[in-house]
């Protein structure tokens, strides 16, 4: 897709109806083969994992902000490919034009808000001239935002992030190549489930009263069925590209 043909950018499409594994998406729209990947905010390395396991990347930088969850990853051992590291996208331990692929899922939105263009420009320095840099974030609706925001209200910082991407877009820093709106599935088991990936997580310091963790417990499981809770989460996908012709 040529970036003469994109549409105006927009935080979210509504009409989207596209549900699926964001490995989909990705899969169509990065060209992974003998790439030098960055993903900036790893998590778990879920995604790493995925990628990595897929066997055409020639090699995965993971960063992680939290010393926590580092911490663990550092313990994994079956992923030759891939080096763990720590950083935040605002400073990332890298030389100039080192990466083909960039990636951030759901993270630019933790980034505070006063360095997300710093991120932006961070990441193009390490790409490569013509190097893409993938970015999905979750969209401010649906059920399960509802619950999240009892205790965790994004709303600020997901339209920051995406006014970091537009202003990067505007500025001349990348070039739109694709924006992509789909939702995914997020499951859980039980509340017990939802409590320790969610309210746990060592990245945000989740501290709920009793009075609000009971809220909340109330609201998750008026979506609790005989396979667990499913909840159908929008989102959005920018695919820039750092422009070829950079000296």
């Amino acid at each position: 897709m040529s970036a003469a043909s994109i549409q105006p950018m927009k935080i979210r499409d509504p009409s989207a109806d596209l549900l699926c594994d964001e490995r989909e998406i990705f899969d169509a729209l990065l060209p992974f083969e003998g790439a030098v990947v960055l993903e900036l905010g790893c998590g778990r390395a879920e995604k790493t994992r995925a990628i990595a396991n897929a066997g055409k990347v020639a090699a995965i930088t993971a960063v992680e902000v939290d010393r926590i969850q580092l911490a663990e990853n550092l313990r994994i051992t079956d992923l030759p490919k891939v080096t763990f590291a720590l950083g935040g996208a605002e400073a990332i331990p890298a030389p100039d034009r080192t990466f083909d692929i960039v990636m951030m899922f759901k993270s630019l939105h933790h980034v505070p808000v006063d360095k997300m263009d710093q991120a932006l420009a961070e990441i193009r320095r390490v790409l490569k001239p013509g190097g893409l840099a993938y970015f999905s974030e979750p969209v401010f609706a649906g059920e399960y935002n509802e619950i999240m925001r009892l205790f965790h209200d994004e709303e600020a910082v997901r339209e920051a992030a995406f006014a970091s991407i537009a202003r990067a877009v505007a500025g001349g820093v990348f070039e739109l190549v694709a924006e992509k709106f789909f939702a995914s599935e997020n499951r859980f088991e039980s509340f017990e489930h939802f409590d320790q990936r969610v309210l746990q997580v060592t990245h945000s310091d989740h501290r709920l009263s009793s009075e609000l963790y009971e809220t909340v417990r109330r609201k998750f499981m008026a979506h609790l069925g005989p396979q667990g809770a499913r909840f159908r989460q929008p989102m959005r996908v920018d695919l820039l590209r750092r422009p070829s012709a950079d000296a």
